[in-house]
């Protein structure tokens, strides 16, 4: 499986790559001005990694309903598809967001940076790496052989 996560947002798109491995890791978010842009951003790192499936992060409250952003989010799952014609699968991204940007405020110390990394899509692609890797360990773990115990 090679899968791209997608973290939707109106003027950024975090992107991630997985590989057959089991292993996500954050890609140079689409930062186009117009979503025409960004879906051609998209395409390009679906035909350079020729990608399979697509891991939508969904949008859900703590208690699971459904957020405002999610009508938003199922809109582009819709032009994904036409455009695309690759499986989508939704994956709850609760938290991701703030995990992201706990790991940036480690990584970088100064306001002005951890602005300056949000602003360059940085959060957004490793918030989806994160519900990548999620996805990726509930998919691929299971599929590999069990260690023997001595």
């Amino acid at each position: 499986m090679r899968a791209l996560a997608i973290d939707y947002g109106e003027k950024r798109i975090g992107l991630a790559y997985g590989d057959e491995l089991g292993l996500a890791y954050p890609l140079a978010a689409a930062l186009e001005p117009e979503l025409e842009g960004r879906l051609m951003h998209i395409a390009q790192v679906i035909a350079q990694r020729k990608i399979d499936t697509l891991v939508v992060g969904y949008p859900l409250h703590m208690d699971g309903t459904l957020s405002a952003k999610a009508r938003e989010v199922d809109a582009f799952i819709e032009t994904l598809q036409k455009r695309f014609a690759l499986p989508v699968v939704k994956t709850d991204e609760r938290l991701t967001s703030v995990q992201a940007e706990t790991l940036g405020k480690k990584k970088f110390k100064s306001v002005k940076q951890q602005q300056q990394q949000r602003r360059s899509g940085q959060t957004d692609s490793r918030a989806a790496a994160i519900f990548l890797q999620d996805y990726l360990d509930q998919i691929v773990l299971p599929d590999l052989p069990a260690i023997p115990e001595d």
